[in-house]
């Protein structure tokens, strides 16, 4: 059960995006007693399958909300499927490598990763196959995944989603937009800024900053936006750094407008309240769920999602002042 299906399957009709169906969309350490928590939590009936054991290794930073929602929906899948669940996390790609080694040494059932810089993973990914360890990938690497082996993969096409951005821009006044990366060279950010610089009929600059350090973060947007008037729309790439960017505004005495990629509680309210103007869901909660549920399924009755041959879309859709009811009472549960 453990061996890679051959991908005979010739590609037919693409998975249908989750986000279409509904509306919108961290330190090192073992999940599984709050998997277990969680079990008690769950309203859904548990599996009686064989206890099995799924490492989940991301390239999450410290703090970042998104990846709490990410978590949550791993360890719902986890308890329902009666599956312990190893989590870990470090946004430096050899760490992170460093992490699935581990995971393989301790010969888990399977493992679902991010592949934010997959040169940095193909290495230890080939050895987890040699390993007859099922990987599955989500939220990053869409462009990778079938290459480097990977069994499905669970998120959205970061190019399209970016370039949804840019012709939603095209619908405003804007004409100058600022599009904000948090960690340059991660593949799921530049392909964002990409896309929204795509089809954005006006001028799009890109600005890194330090993600780790939230008050830097702060003021290089307020001096960007102190430097450059005009700048009509600074866009994020994450909820924490809209939250922030909307301090820079005001800070600055800029009257850029703020839109954003992902969601969390607190931007929830920002977006009722209209001081970010909309934001782009890809339902993290969602891809942590599937990414673990889906290696259940594989193991318990040999079942792959897409075939092996397309991915799970999760996004993008768009969350607004006129929609924004319907995520709320969830987002803040913490689950999208």
């Amino acid at each position: 059960m453990n061996q890679f299906p051959a991908r005979r399957l010739r590609r037919v009709t693409p998975v249908v995006a989750a986000a279409a169906l509904v509306l919108a969309g961290c330190s090192s350490a073992s999940g599984g007693k709050k998997a277990e928590q969680s079990a008690a939590q769950a309203s859904a009936g548990k599996a009686d399958t064989p206890r099995m054991t799924v490492a989940m290794v991301t390239h999450a930073p410290s703090g970042d909300t998104f990846w709490d929602t990410v978590r949550k929906g791993a360890e719902a899948a986890a308890a329902k499927d009666n599956v312990k669940l190893i989590y870990s996390n470090d946004e430096t790609a050899s760490d992170q490598a460093a992490l699935m080694q581990n995971a393989i040494d301790q010969k888990v059932d399977g493992i679902a990763v991010t592949l934010a810089k997959p040169d940095a993973m193909k290495g230890v990914v080939a050895k987890a196959e040699r390993a007859g360890i099922p990987v599955v990938g989500f939220n990053a690497g869409l462009s990778v995944w079938k290459e480097q082996g990977l069994l499905e993969f669970f998120g959205q096409d970061e190019s399209v989603s970016g370039q949804a951005l840019g012709t939603r821009l095209n619908g405003t006044d804007a004409e100058h937009a600022l599009c904000v990366i948090q960690a340059q060279g991660d593949v799921n950010l530049e392909q964002r800024c990409a896309g929204v610089k795509k089809t954005f009929s006006g001028r799009t600059d890109i600005l890194y900053v330090n993600g780790t350090d939230m008050p830097s973060v702060k003021s290089t947007i307020a001096a960007k936006l102190a430097q450059d008037r005009s700048i009509d729309y600074v866009v994020t790439l994450g909820a924490p750094f809209a939250l922030t960017a909307v301090q820079s505004v005001s800070e600055s005495g800029s009257k850029a407008k703020v839109a954003t990629f992902d969601l969390n509680k607190e931007l929830v309210t920002a977006v009722e309240k209209g001081t970010i103007r909309f934001a782009v869901d890809q339902q993290p909660y969602l891809q942590g769920y599937l990414a673990v549920d889906s290696l259940w399924l594989y193991k318990t009755n040999g079942n792959y999602m897409g075939g092996g041959e397309e991915p799970v879309l999760t996004g993008p859709a768009f969350v607004d002042k006129a929609n924004i009811h319907s995520v709320a009472s969830f987002a803040a549960k913490g689950t999208r």
